[in-house]
């Protein structure tokens, strides 16, 4: 809980320096300092030629995105089995490290398996590496991330580190739809409601603790429900939905806004190759436009998991999805990323100066 506790205190500092006075909630952007987001320019795309929905999902997604052509890097490995070994890997990451341009700041992945590397989620692999200080054997915290919480607008530039995050389907459809849905958020400032629950499930509850407080402090410049129940269903302004449940009934039975965040505290919703728990691809297939899971039990430490109040802090001051979601988690090893990575609906059209 210490994680958790310490990035309380840093939403509360981030609030209280960064709001501006005067603005009503339905302006409520100006109440917080704007960010810069992350573009194509900013992105590699990594497709596996070996996977034909792999380079389909990544072809149209450098078209939609303007993704330059030397930001789209394809490598090959068997597809469609769990996970990669340490060996295996690494000399992808060689491969894709020679070909990554200095100046891209994160990565996209186009296949929802491998989704492990031995012990690592594959998109903190890709984003930092293969280092077993991410793992842990039983119910242990493991390595911090520098990036959470963080300020910084270029995380390669400024930790050495690419945030990846997995853009794919079950077939492309589905990822067309989800490529669909992050595009059409961007810029469109959406008025919508962040549903915080605190279940029936109190081991999946664990990261509960800190939503009272996160709703008090983000509830005067949006709209913030903490509930305590188990689902919420017929509602149709879901923008922020976090909750902790092996599986969440009824979760088809709202509507997402373009560019809106899920997800569910439980040990294998990252799991893409068959569980018994609820997988967070579900999420997606609902509506939402990013979602986050464990790929190997992480036991219910909430810094395992994403911070509600840190990633709409991000977002809503302007953050790509990318940004904020891997802002929001302060282990992020043993957890997988699915989503648009460049959705920005908070962003600004006109540029935000940097200094």
């Amino acid at each position: 809980m210490f994680f958790y506790s310490a990035m309380l205190g840093r939403l509360s500092l981030f609030l209280l320096i960064g709001l501006s006075i005067g603005s009503t909630q339905a302006q409520m952007a100006p109440l917080f300092k704007p960010t810069t987001a992350l573009e194509a320019r900013d992105l590699a795309v990594i497709v596996n030629d070996s996977d034909p929905l792999s380079r389909q999902i990544g072809d149209y997604y450098q078209q939609k995105r303007q993704i330059p052509s030397e930001q789209v890097i394809h490598v090959r490995f068997a597809a469609h089995h769990a996970f990669l070994s340490e060996s295996e890997f690494n000399k992808i990451k060689r491969q894709v490290d020679r070909q990554t341009p200095k100046h891209v700041q994160a990565f996209a992945l186009t296949w929802l398996q491998p989704f492990r590397v031995e012990c690592m989620s594959i998109t903190t692999a890709f984003a930092v590496g293969f280092d077993p200080s991410f793992c842990a054997s039983g119910c242990k915290q493991t390595r911090n991330s520098p990036y959470f919480a963080s300020e910084a607008a270029r995380p390669f530039d400024k930790y050495g580190w690419r945030p990846t995050m997995a853009l794919a389907g079950e077939n492309f459809s589905a990822a067309k739809q989800l490529i669909d849905r992050g595009v059409a958020a961007d810029f469109t400032r959406p008025q919508g409601s962040a549903y915080l629950l605190k279940t029936s499930d109190k081991a999946r509850s664990s990261r509960a603790a800190a939503f009272p407080a996160i709703a008090e402090k983000l509830r005067p410049f949006w709209q913030v429900h903490y509930l305590e129940q188990d689902y919420i269903a017929g509602h149709d302004d879901v923008m922020f939905y976090f909750t902790g449940m092996k599986t969440v009934p009824n979760i088809a039975n709202n509507r997402y806004l373009p560019g809106a965040v899920a997800d569910h505290l439980t040990s294998t919703g990252g799991v893409m190759s068959g569980s018994d728990q609820m997988n967070i691809m579900e999420w997606l297939k609902a509506g939402a436009t990013g979602s986050y899971g464990a790929v190997v039990e992480p036991c219910n430490f909430p810094a395992k998991f994403p911070n509600p109040g840190v990633l709409m802090y991000h977002y809503l001051r302007g953050s790509s999805l990318i940004e904020a979601y891997w802002k929001s988690v302060a282990q992020p090893g043993q957890g997988i990323f699915v989503g648009e990575p460049l959705s920005k609906p908070f962003a600004y059209l006109t540029p935000i100066p940097t200094k």
